[in-house]
């Protein structure tokens, strides 16, 4: 095969804002050269850290709900919903599956939706 999976790709009004939101999220570090049209937050070690994210600044906000998003999971449901309200995150939804599987939908800060997904 000659196709690698390298990253995911944001377009953002805000990049350097929006990527520090998610840097902090995540407990990685915003890259060296981000700027007003451009930031990313580079993976340590993408199989234990998830992939590269890059944030490109286009001149229209998000509209309609995202066809891809984000999964994180955490042990901690409570204690990482608190941890990304306070930085900025909106809760939109909180849910369970069959009694076994909760996660809660989040919006960051300029609305893209991610899942929060209890791994306990």
């Amino acid at each position: 095969m000659s196709i690698s999976f390298i990253g995911v790709s944001y377009d953002a009004t805000r990049p350097e804002a929006i990527a520090e939101f998610w840097a902090q999220a995540l407990g990685r570090k915003v890259s060296d050269g981000a700027s007003a049209d451009f930031a990313a937050i580079a993976a340590a070690d993408p199989a234990t850290s998830g992939p590269l994210l890059m944030f490109h600044k286009v001149p229209e906000g998000k509209t309609v709900k995202n066809r891809l998003h984000l999964d994180l999971s955490t042990a901690d449901l409570d204690a990482e919903t608190q941890r990304l309200l306070a930085l900025g995150a909106t809760r939109l939804n909180d849910n369970t599956e069959e009694g076994r599987v909760r996660w809660t939908t989040f919006a960051d800060p300029e609305g893209n939706e991610f899942d929060l997904v209890n791994t306990q």
